[in-house]
């Protein structure tokens, strides 16, 4: 399922009245695209929903979105296929872009297998604005986790097309920040990504 050209005809971008910038005065930080990748049971959405308290706490204006609640809505038609999955991550790439344009701290927490769709993503916005952040728990630990119960469900045949097992992950080459969820504490990674932020600039140091 590859993006199409647009069907709809005699549109024109509507400036809004308030950009990206005034809303980054205001509540005095940036915007950014926070990319979290990485095996099912990696850690992502954990880690994500952490970094986001953290963020919150400081009265920053984030929203997490999560792999299995979007599929719940936006893209509740798609299936698990390799083309289902690009279209999963090219809906989330553009969800995301107005989230930063809303001036918001969105972090993504998405398998997002494939090397190229995540590039298309980060291709929507300008640079600094993406930081792919790889969630590097092994194959082994992520299995042992199991969270769900779909490693099982794989290896048993139930489910087809499991990233892992019977469809490849691609891991990320160049990540902005690459994270041994499988053995570092979670208040660790935490801080990890709250120090690369206040590095680049997009929040300001506590």
């Amino acid at each position: 399922m590859t993006a199409a050209t647009p069907k709809a005809t005699n549109i024109v971008w509507h400036e809004a009245s308030v950009d990206r910038a005034a809303r980054a005065e205001k509540r005095g930080h940036r915007s950014a695209i926070l990319w979290f990748t990485g095996l099912s049971g990696s850690g992502k959405s954990t880690l994500a929903n952490a970094v986001n308290a953290a963020l919150f706490e400081r009265g920053l204006a984030t929203y997490v979105l999560d792999g299995d609640n979007v599929r719940h809505g936006l893209c509740k038609d798609l299936g698990f296929s390799d083309a289902d999955r690009e279209e999963n991550i090219r809906r989330i790439g553009e969800v995301a872009k107005l989230f930063l344009d809303a001036g918001v701290i969105v972090l993504t927490a998405f398998v997002s297998p494939f090397r190229a769709d995540r590039d298309k993503a980060r291709e929507l916005v300008e640079t600094g604005d993406f930081l792919e952040i790889f969630c590097a728990a092994d194959l082994d630990v992520c299995e042992s986790r199991d969270p769900k119960g779909l490693y099982a469900k794989a290896r048993s045949g139930a489910i087809k097309e499991f990233t892992g097992i019977s469809s490849p992950y691609e891991a990320p080459e160049s990540p902005e920040l690459k994270i041994d969820t499988g053995s570092q504490e979670l208040s660790e990674s935490v801080q990890v990504v709250l120090k690369a932020l206040e590095e680049q600039g997009v929040i300001p140091t506590a």
